[in-house]
């Protein structure tokens, strides 16, 4: 999400955006890059899948390690088991129950083409248990993101450089917004009322609102005006550092991504969560998200108000933070 966002802005090249991702980070770029982006989903997994076939081809692993619900990661699973190599799935058993999203779809396929499934909670390991998957092919071992967010959060504390939307708002109490997702974007009526929720909003308390590609765009064609409140603050995308960063400071955090519903939790900040369902449904029974679909103004209003100061039950369901190391020990023995 992050190197995509960072790929939008100004003139900068997809080259020089992907360095950038990789040297934040403080991780070697990739040895293969398929270069594959944008189009229909068939089309684009399908070329996903013709090119890994050709990595694994070359390189001949002993196992494919796959992670989250991407189309390359359905082409990643398929590609393997087709070559008879197997497969680990990291985020296995996250379920919507909502087969209209592609995430559910690569997910589930993805778990059931698998050898070793990594389910980073308890929820995830009963899902994949309901579907029959055989419990010696399951792993609980906590959330990955829970180990970037510890990992990185001190390395973007630490950093003499702030992100510049924080001097924007010269120390005052914000809320950060993200929005991407088709079911929101796609949909005018729900850009619209999410729009309307924010503005409002901001006459309360500053907004800052990184604008995906997807969400500038549609906003755009419908001629919505984003600079009509000097408190909402809509802003280019931002890089991870300065993503974590802008999230240990909000008072409050509104998104329709997976991943910032949980790095909410993981900085102890309350989330609404613009969807119908969510596939983290422990932060919504231990009080730290609330799930508001964006059918009105008024149902996105009582979110806010019920959200913004609160705090949920002292829970821990995504581990200890070492969720890497065990995933990584597990395979070695499997390997001898």
């Amino acid at each position: 999400m992050y190197e995509s966002a960072c790929c939008t802005q100004g003139n900068t090249s997809m080259t020089t955006c992907r360095v950038f991702f990789f040297r934040e980070l403080g991780i070697p770029e990739p040895h293969w890059n398929l270069g594959i982006s944008g189009g229909l989903h068939g089309a684009m997994t399908g070329a996903q899948l013709a090119g890994i076939e050709t990595v694994l081809v070359n390189e001949q692993p002993d196992a494919v390690l796959l992670y989250g619900d991407t189309n390359s990661t359905l082409a990643g699973a398929l590609a393997a088991a087709k070559l008879h190599i197997p497969v680990a799935h990291v985020e296995a058993g996250l379920r919507s129950f909502n087969r209209r999203m592609p995430e559910e779809v690569n997910r589930v396929l993805t778990d059931h083409l698998s050898h070793w499934l990594f389910a980073p909670t308890e929820v995830a390991l009963e899902n994949l248990q309901h579907e029959g998957i055989a419990s010696s092919l399951v792993h609980r071992v906590g959330d990955v993101m829970y180990d970037a967010a510890l990992y990185f959060s001190a390395i973007a504390s630490a950093r003499s450089e702030r992100p510049s939307a924080l001097a924007a708002i010269s120390g005052r109490p914000f809320v950060l917004a993200t929005i991407h997702r088709a079911e929101n974007t796609d949909e005018p009526r729900r850009l619209s009322i999410i729009l309307e929720a924010l503005t409002a909003l901001s006459g309360e308390i500053d907004v800052i609102w990184p604008l995906h590609p997807r969400t500038r765009g549609v906003l755009a064609r419908l001629g919505a005006d984003v600079s009509a409140t000097t408190r909402l603050h809509c802003i280019e995308p931002l890089g991870y550092l300065d993503m974590i960063e802008m999230e240990q400071s909000a008072q409050m955090i509104v998104t329709d991504s997976g991943g910032v519903q949980k790095e909410a939790f993981f900085f102890q900040k309350p989330c609404v969560t613009l969807r119908d369902e969510t596939e983290w449904v422990e932060l919504v029974d231990a009080g730290w998200n609330r799930l508001a679909p964006p059918t009105s103004l008024a149902v996105l209003q009582e979110a806010f108000r019920s959200a913004l100061g609160s705090s949920g039950k002292p829970v821990r369901p995504y581990g200890e933070g070492d969720a890497a190391r065990r995933i990584a020990e597990i395979l070695r023995g499997a390997q001898g």
